[in-house]
């Protein structure tokens, strides 16, 4: 199981506190500042985890999670959506659109990590083993 994750925040003050909680778990980080490096390097990198803002200025986070869950090369990686809105409809839209977990800023660190442990585990148990090499 990969131990990276891959960050998505344009606000470099909640991109900070992402990072050292998620940093302190013993996460290895990626990092990205829009929605289109953060496509870039998923596809680059296949990170066990995305956690991406929503509200970003060249390719939101919902655009940019859509864009993930429709390539099949991206589709299985879990994506964790933070936002400062707490509209219902944001919510409804990322959750329908496959992320695995929204939450709310300000959000915990040590819950943000612990979920993506949570996440990440659940991830890895759902993958199918692979074929047994035959003696």
């Amino acid at each position: 199981m990969t131990n990276t994750i891959l960050i998505v925040d344009d606000e470099p003050h909640m991109l900070r506190i992402t990072e050292l909680s998620l940093k302190k778990a013993g996460f290895n980080l990626l990092i990205a500042r829009s929605g289109n490096e953060a496509l870039q390097l998923a596809r680059q990198h296949l990170p066990a985890l995305i956690v991406m803002d929503v509200v970003m200025p060249d390719l939101d986070g919902i655009s940019a999670l859509k864009e993930l869950k429709a390539a099949p090369a991206t589709a299985k990686i879990p994506v964790i959506m933070l936002t400062s809105r707490g509209q219902n409809v944001t919510r409804v839209d990322a959750e329908g659109s496959g992320a695995a977990l929204y939450l709310t800023k300000p959000f915990s660190p040590s819950a943000l990590a612990a979920e993506a442990r949570r996440i990440i585990e659940a991830a890895a148990a759902a993958e199918p083993n692979p074929p047994a090499a035959s003696a």
